[in-house]
């Protein structure tokens, strides 16, 4: 079994100020085997992860889309998928090349859970179940019922804004170290959800840099 956390940002998102390269480093401290740097409607910090790793880490192409209704990862994608269209058409999208629909934080309203607004009959490939960003565990609580109800992988994921969260939230991944192995392992619920949610803690230590950073731009 390897170690996979499927959402975690970089400064390629308008939200977070993460270098990659301390990305890759923590992100080998702390055993994980493969990321997915997920950013905000850019590939970008994704493509220059990609380049710029040279560890065993292996990385997935991967994108956080804003599509209409809510968030949508692409995970797999390498190209540009725009943001604003509908959620069905997003996902036709994804899977043009190649990719996975996995829906991050699914029921979360203030942070665009794409299934507090619109049907879980989409054709998404697999849900986040343990989401390390969410404050209370109704969110997560509701998607491990969908996941086990309607046979949906179900999926641990940092959602890291901030170099000290990753791996907060994880998945354990029957799979060999390639893309096509994790898409496939994915798609064929080879997945268990593993960690908890950020502490309040590193959450202080989080606004406390994010404050500094910012007095001395």
């Amino acid at each position: 079994m390897l170690n996979l956390d499927s959402h975690i940002h970089s400064c390629y998102s308008a939200d977070c100020l993460t270098r990659l390269e301390d990305i890759i480093k923590i992100a080998n401290n702390k055993n994980l085997d493969i990321i997915a740097i997920s950013d905000h409607d850019t590939v970008e910090g994704s493509k220059v992860g990609r380049k710029i790793n040279n560890t065993d880490l292996l990385i997935i192409p991967s994108i956080e889309i804003s599509s209409r209704d809510g968030h949508i990862i692409g995970l797999g994608c390498q190209e540009l998928i725009g943001k604003g269209q509908d959620p069905a058409e997003t996902i036709d999208k994804i899977h043009d090349q190649g990719g996975l629909a996995i829906v991050p934080h699914p029921y979360c309203f203030y942070r665009h859970g794409l299934l507090d607004k619109t049907s879980d009959k989409l054709d998404f490939d697999a849900i986040e179940v343990k989401n390390a960003r969410f404050i209370f565990g109704y969110s997560n609580n509701k998607a491990k019922k969908l996941s086990k109800k309607e046979k949906i992988p179900g999926l641990g994921a940092s959602d890291a804004h901030y170099k000290n969260f990753i791996k907060d939230c994880y998945t354990q991944i029957d799979c060999e170290k390639d893309i096509d192995s994790v898409l496939k392992a994915i798609k064929k619920n080879k997945v268990s959800a593993h960690g908890k949610g950020t502490s309040n803690i590193k959450l202080a230590e989080y606004l406390i840099e994010k404050n500094i950073l910012k007095k001395n731009k």
